[in-house]
């Protein structure tokens, strides 16, 4: 009877003083869903949303123009010299580089997982790439259009000529501020992982353990 009461005592002074470390639970940490640490997790992931809306226009509208481009090359062919950049095949890969990039961003904002936000970063870096290529190459058809112009001067089709040139610098000042447009956002959107990465570095270090 001692020895019962004695444990009966033992127990009322484990509840008193605590919980007993059998009966508590080790906190579970998800890291499955890539959460900011700063506070705004829904401003963040509608910036991104808004990014990835704006790659996908930029990557439909440079795609649709190099449709446009490739369909007329009956009416092109002659003045083929205006669409170099055609020819490298950047409307048609570089679009769907941009295409790909802007659907990950958005799915990253809807639900911002690290695997996909991993990738999204990867692709954007892959797309600023992309992108700067890109520019190199529209800026070089800009400058060859300025001497195809010139030499408009000694074509049997003067009219049709000249009309090529300016339709051509056109297209070609579209695409190339779509193309900054999407390098713009690439660097942006690959500034706000590392941003986020880093904060999320230094919170890990800073925080003590949570050990049971």
């Amino acid at each position: 009877m001692a020895s019962r009461g004695d444990e009966n005592a033992e127990l009322e002074a484990a509840s008193a003083g605590g919980t007993p470390a059998s009966q508590v639970e080790p906190e579970v940490v998800n890291n499955s869903v890539y959460q900011p640490i700063n506070g705004s997790q829904n401003q963040q992931k509608e910036k991104l949303q808004a990014l990835g809306a704006v790659q996908i226009l930029n990557g439909a509208t440079i795609l649709a123009l190099g449709v446009f481009i490739g369909s007329s090359q009956s009416i092109f062919r002659p003045f083929r010299q205006f669409f170099l950049v055609f020819y490298t095949g950047y409307p048609l890969w570089g679009a769907v580089f941009f295409i790909v990039s802007g659907s990950l961003s958005v799915a990253a904002g809807r639900k911002p997982t690290r695997k996909l936000v991993e990738h999204n970063f990867g692709m954007n870096i892959a797309s600023a790439t992309i992108a700067l290529v890109g520019f190199v190459f529209v800026s070089i058809n800009l400058a060859v259009n300025k001497y195809s112009l010139k030499g408009c001067l000694s074509s049997q089709s003067l009219d049709l000529c000249i009309c090529m040139g300016v339709l051509s610098n056109g297209i070609m000042s579209l695409m190339l501020i779509l193309t900054l447009l999407e390098l713009c956002i690439n660097i942006s959107v690959s500034a706000m992982w590392c941003a986020e990465n880093k904060c999320n570095s230094r919170e890990a270090i800073s925080s003590p353990g949570n050990s049971v």
